[in-house]
């Protein structure tokens, strides 16, 4: 692996410094000589920051960009999504994850965490790409077979954490209260405490999910996982977007790590999350983008920007969810809620060199009176320039050096055609 210093970048929070990899990792934040470094890198023109972190998603759901627009959650799920996602097979999932890694590679996304089924294809496409990610094989227990799915998702627990050079993290996923009821959450929980690893879930997405909640139950959705004893255990819990008062209370008490979709639940009509009363009860809160079937891309630059303004927007209020709150959950807040922010999600020595460069040469993003600001306000995802995970480049002037993009995009067009024929 080679060593690389990277000269007289712009790097969030510092200014214009050096930054150096070797073996992997940061090993140098300040000015230097070039001595020592088998290559080195002219980055005056760049920004340098921490790898984009997408806390959640569910990647081979690439195949079914387009095919199910302007519905409503429950209809989008049950009429469009699970008649067609019963048609996957591990072919269609590997090219689909296939090009969805490409897709946030090329965009600045260094880290991603996923929660689909065939998560074994998920994980060879990570392991081949280079990719870091956080993984878990979902478990939906009002499905037939839940013993066999519940056995599957601690197998791959056992098969993949830690593979992959380190890259791969393994998880545990019940879908979400409404389709993992009690008792067999009871038994997700006791898999998990097995096998010592966080959880992750969908949680509070709409409306209609707390309402048949409180229907069924009397209690909301966080109340019925503080019963059943989950926030007793690492968990990230998805969307949240319709919470009271004392649901935030109640994820703050536990330190459950949240992951904020705000282009997937506008476009499902789910509503918008209350992420500032979040963030001032201390909540971690990352972004991600969801699957490209509710969103309808995998652009974490888009993300950040929204997360800016979608909150000032909806409570008249300029100063919420700042552009350097905004990066923040998308690089060391989103590692946090992945449970890696002693790795990576900050340029500091001694962390994984997970470093995306942005081309400040650009209209848009000209004069350079706010960078960070640009970032997040003007910067786009075809501004990004090079792509490095364990120090390793994997995009070098917008080109892939690990995957063939020609092929991938053939191959995904095809699974694309057979599921609709």
């Amino acid at each position: 692996m080679d060593s690389v210093l990277f000269k007289n970048a712009w790097v969030v929070g510092l200014g214009y410094t050096d930054v150096g990899v070797r073996e992997g990792k940061i090993d140098l934040v300040g000015k230097a000589g070039e001595e020592g470094y088998d290559r080195v890198f002219d980055a005056g023109k760049y920004a340098l920051m921490p790898g984009l972190i997408n806390t959640h998603g569910h990647v081979p759901m690439t195949l079914l960009r387009g095919v199910a627009d302007d519905v409503p959650l429950m209809e989008w799920l049950q009429d469009k999504i699970w008649p067609l996602e019963a048609k996957l097979n591990a072919d269609r999932v590997y090219w689909g994850s296939m090009l969805g890694i490409i897709e946030m590679l090329k965009g600045g996304t260094t880290t991603f965490t996923d929660m689909y089924f065939l998560e074994d294809e998920i994980a060879r496409a990570v392991e081949e790409s280079g990719i870091r990610s956080v993984l878990c094989q979902g478990v939906v227990a009002l499905a037939p077979g839940f013993e066999g799915k519940l056995a599957s998702s601690q197998q791959f627990v056992k098969n993949w954490h830690t593979k992959a050079e380190g890259r791969i993290t393994a998880t545990m996923a019940p879908h979400a209260p409404y389709t993992c009821p009690q008792p067999f959450l009871g038994q997700i929980l006791d898999a998990a405490r097995e096998v010592d690893i966080p959880l992750q879930i969908h949680l509070s997405e709409s409306p209609g999910e707390v309402k048949d909640s409180y229907d069924q139950y009397g209690k909301s959705p966080v109340e019925i996982l503080e019963e059943s004893g989950m926030f007793n255990l690492p968990v990230l819990a998805a969307h949240c977007v319709n919470l009271n008062d004392n649901d935030i209370d109640i994820l703050a008490r536990y330190d459950v790590r949240v992951a904020h979709n705000p282009t997937s639940n506008l476009k499902l009509g789910s509503g918008i999350a209350p992420v500032p009363a979040m963030l001032a009860k201390g909540i971690t809160v990352g972004l991600g983008t969801d699957g490209a079937a509710s969103n309808n891309n995998l652009d974490m630059l888009e993300e950040i920007r929204l997360t800016a303004l979608l909150h000032k927007g909806y409570h008249n209020d300029p100063t919420l969810v700042s552009a350097p709150k905004a990066l923040e959950m998308a690089t060391s807040m989103g590692a946090r809620a992945l449970f890696l922010d002693q790795e990576v999600g900050i340029i500091k020595e001694g962390m994984k060199a997970d470093i995306i460069l942005i081309d400040l040469d650009r209209p848009h993003l000209t004069p350079r009176h706010n960078i960070e600001a640009h970032i997040v306000y003007s910067a786009q995802s075809s501004d990004v320039s090079l792509v490095m995970v364990d120090g390793k480049i994997l995009v070098e002037d917008g080109e892939l050096t690990t995957i063939d993009e020609e092929k991938v995009l053939f191959e995904a067009a095809r699974c694309a055609r057979e599921m609709l024929e």
